[in-house]
């Protein structure tokens, strides 16, 4: 492969999509190459990352219309040790790319997407935001499928009556064509009230497990719940840095919060804070708090949620998606029991290079 192609080449002729993949590409290609070491398969890699190795495969292709998200991007880095001033070139690369996916969806006719597969729809998974396809039409074929089945059993034993069957048969086989029916019926019924208590067709079950608020700590590096909750400060008036550590500013504005809002103030962040520091996030809200909302959706979707600060339809379809998925009322609107799902999905590298503080892993604990 020719290295000035796999570099960017001239970069106003490759989008921010082509440019991040050769990007990615050569980190992985070019490990190991200084310090001798071993470049991992990239099946090895994948299951360090958490994803198939197909998936893997399609963020290092340039040929590829599939962007990594921003957690796959911070994985490999810390995973690969690759240079530490290319992981914000990195980062606005994939930015880039999802504004670049955003337009041309926007631009694509209806029903049309990327590589074939519904607008909007995960690698091989649901539209976002839409039902399972068929299921509800599945359940109203069922109920008027069963029906006329009885009719037309009806039907035929009327007309085997005319034939040879004797009348007490002819009575039997009613019976029990009445009772599979009443059968039928109470299944679909039973169905129906099971999708009506577990949400939408094909969400999760929302007893699936409870969740516990997150506990975040001064010294650590905690990624994107970590910039949710700067951001989330900032909106409440406290001017903090947006990186994503938990430093002393951090600490000393949680502090402050909590003596406001009348709890421990121990500058901790778990299950006390964060019930009164996250708030409904809908159209119409702050850059910061919607910020907060988009830096989780894209460490848990597949990436291409833009940071902009403005909660608009393709944030609120990708709400929607989440709380689908996992579960919860598809509101399209973050109220407490969807930032509670946001920040428990989120996934930070497995490993940090050397030049990053140690990461402690994030206990889930109240205060």
């Amino acid at each position: 492969m020719d290295r000035t192609h796999e570099r960017g080449g001239p970069d106003g002729e490759s989008s921010a999509g082509v440019r991040l993949a050769l990007l990615l590409r050569r980190w992985w290609e070019e490990t190991g190459s200084s310090s001798g070491g071993t470049r991992p398969t990239q099946q090895a890699l994948a299951t360090r990352l958490g994803v198939d190795q197909t998936t893997l495969s399609r963020y290092l292709n340039p040929k590829h219309l599939s962007a990594a998200p921003l957690r796959v991007i911070d994985a490999l880095h810390a995973q690969l040790r690759a240079p530490a001033a290319e992981l914000e070139q990195a980062r606005a690369l994939c930015r880039a790319a999802q504004r670049e996916n955003s337009r041309q969806r926007r631009a694509a006719p209806a029903g049309a997407s990327d590589g074939g597969s519904p607008a909007g729809a995960a690698d091989g998974g649901t539209p976002m935001g839409a039902a399972v396809p068929g299921e509800a039409a599945a359940s109203a074929f069922g109920k008027g499928h069963a029906t006329t089945r009885g009719k037309d059993r009806v039907g035929t034993l009327g007309r085997l009556h005319s034939s040879w069957l004797p009348p007490v048969l002819i009575a039997a086989a009613m019976v029990l064509a009445f009772t599979a029916g009443m059968v039928v019926h109470r299944q679909l019924s039973a169905q129906d009230h099971v999708t009506m208590a577990n949400g939408p067709a094909g969400a999760a079950p929302a007893s699936q497990g409870p969740y516990t608020w997150p506990l975040l700590r001064v010294g650590e590096d905690c990624f994107a719940r970590g910039r949710a909750l700067q951001y989330l400060l900032r909106a409440r008036g406290y001017r903090v840095p947006t990186d994503g550590f938990f430093g002393e500013d951090t600490r000393k504005a949680a502090i402050t919060f909590q003596r406001r809002e009348e709890i421990p103030a121990d500058g901790k962040v778990g299950g006390l804070t964060w019930p009164r520091l996250v708030m409904d996030v809908k159209l119409g809200s702050g850059s910061y708090e919607v910020r907060a909302v988009q830096e989780l959706l894209a460490n848990v979707n597949r990436g291409d949620t833009p940071v902009s600060g403005r909660f608009d339809t393709e944030t609120a379809e990708q709400v929607r998606h989440f709380q689908h998925e996992h579960g919860l009322r598809a509101t399209g609107r973050v109220e407490k029991n969807t930032w509670l799902a946001l920040l428990v999905k989120q996934l930070p590298p497995a490993h940090a290079p050397d030049y990053q503080r140690t990461v402690v892993p994030l206990p889930s604990a109240s205060e």
